[in-house]
């Protein structure tokens, strides 16, 4: 069976989204499949772009994403708030972004930063490194992915596959 997993990691200047394909043949068991990394990237806005704009921006390459990859699942990291004013724009484009998945019908699947690193590490207090380092381990690649958003979307997609697999 193969199950293609679209993560994103919202934001306003930059969004990350990153694919993984999942390959396996007992879904109860992670571990007696294959993940491998399928695409991984950003969409980005310019601050100096009218707040609007930057929406639309966000809107419009979603859908073109979603159109190229058509996922089987989508992955989201869930709103966690830490400044105020950075929350606000990113629950701003985390509308946006969850308009466009109700558009287009795609089944998601939501997380928490801290599920996100217990699941990946093994505690939820985890650092970015410990996280993107595991990320690089189970894709089984050299470097860490970059940008960090990309690599967060694609902790993200790991997340969903290794709890589709529990």
């Amino acid at each position: 069976m193969e199950l293609k997993i679209l993560g994103l990691d919202p934001g306003i200047a930059i969004l990350g989204f990153g694919t993984i394909i999942c390959h396996t043949s007992n879904q109860s068991n992670p571990n007696n499949g294959l993940v491998k990394l399928d695409d991984f990237g950003t969409i980005e806005t310019n601050p100096k772009t009218p707040f609007g704009d930057r929406l639309c921006t966000i809107y419009d390459d979603l859908h073109t994403l979603i159109d190229e990859i058509n996922p089987d699942l989508v992955a989201v990291e869930k709103l966690f708030f830490y400044r105020m004013s950075h929350t606000i724009t990113v629950a701003q484009a985390r509308g946006v972004l969850m308009l466009v998945l109700g558009q287009t019908a795609l089944p998601y699947v939501e997380f928490s930063p801290p599920e996100i690193k217990k699941t990946l590490t093994g505690y939820g207090n985890a650092s970015k490194i410990e996280v993107q380092s595991a990320v690089a381990r189970e894709l089984i690649l050299d470097d860490i992915p970059r940008p960090d958003d990309a690599a967060d979307a694609l902790a993200i997609a790991l997340t969903a596959w290794f709890h589709q697999c529990s």
